[in-house]
C-alpha cells in the first residue's frame, strides 16, 4: 500500500517508522485528502485498489466526516514477469495489465501510472523495510513543493493521518 495526492504525485511523510517486522508500516502520511494504492500479488496475479479519501469541510466546531470513492480497481490482474527474481531491474517500470470479465484490457487512469508503478514494485520487494513511493520530510526551513497546499493543510483543525506501507 501506498500513498499520493490527489494528482498522483508523491506525498511527504512526516516520519518514519522503525517496525520490528518486514513489509509492514514505513512511515506517517498527513493530509486532508489522499489517493491511496492498496496493491496485492500472489504468485504474477495482482489485485488493485485507488482509492480517494478526504474530509469533509467543517462547519463551527463539528468534525470532519471522512469521504472514500474509487477511482480504479483491477481484480486478477496478470503481469508475466518475475521482479523479485530474474526481472527484477524491470521492478518500478512496469504494471500488471488488468482485463474486464468480457477479457478487454483496462487502463490504469494516468495520472496513477508511477504510483502503480511504485505499488508493482514494492509489492514484489522482499523484506522491505522502505518506502516505495513517499518523499523523504526537507529539511526545516527549506521550502516544499507547494507551500501554499502544505500551510493550508497545517492551518486546518483536523487532517487525515495514514500509516504508509510498503509500496
Amino acid at each position: 500500500m501506498t500513498f499520493a495526492d490527489e494528482d498522483g504525485q508523491p506525498l511527504e511523510y512526516l516520519h518514519p517508522v522503525e517496525a520490528i517486522g518486514v513489509n509492514g508500516l514505513h512511515a506517517v502520511v498527513i493530509s486532508t485528502a489522499i489517493i491511496r494504492a492498496d496493491m496485492l500479488r500472489k504468485g504474477r496475479t495482482y489485485e488493485l485498489l485507488i482509492t480517494r479519501h478526504s474530509l469533509s469541510p467543517v462547519p463551527d466546531g463539528q468534525r470532519p466526516q471522512l469521504g472514500t470513492e474509487i477511482h480504479f480497481r483491477g481484480i486478477h490482474g496478470r503481469l508475466e514477469l518475475d521482479l523479485s527474481g530474474k526481472d527484477k531491474t524491470q521492478a518500478g517500470n512496469v504494471v500488471p495489465t488488468f482485463y474486464s470479465l468480457a477479457g478487454e484490457a483496462i487502463a490504469i487512469p494516468e495520472k496513477f501510472l508511477a504510483l502503480v508503478r511504485a505499488a508493482t514494485k514494492g509489492v514484489n520487494c522482499s523484506g522491505c523495510t522502505h518506502a516505495h513511493y513517499l518523499r523523504k520530510p526537507r529539511p526545516p526551513g527549506q521550502p516544499r513543493r507547494n507551500e501554499s497546499a502544505h500551510q493550508d493543510a497545517a492551518s486546518a483543525e483536523t487532517t487525515v493521518t495514514a500509516e504508509a506501507f510498503a509500496g
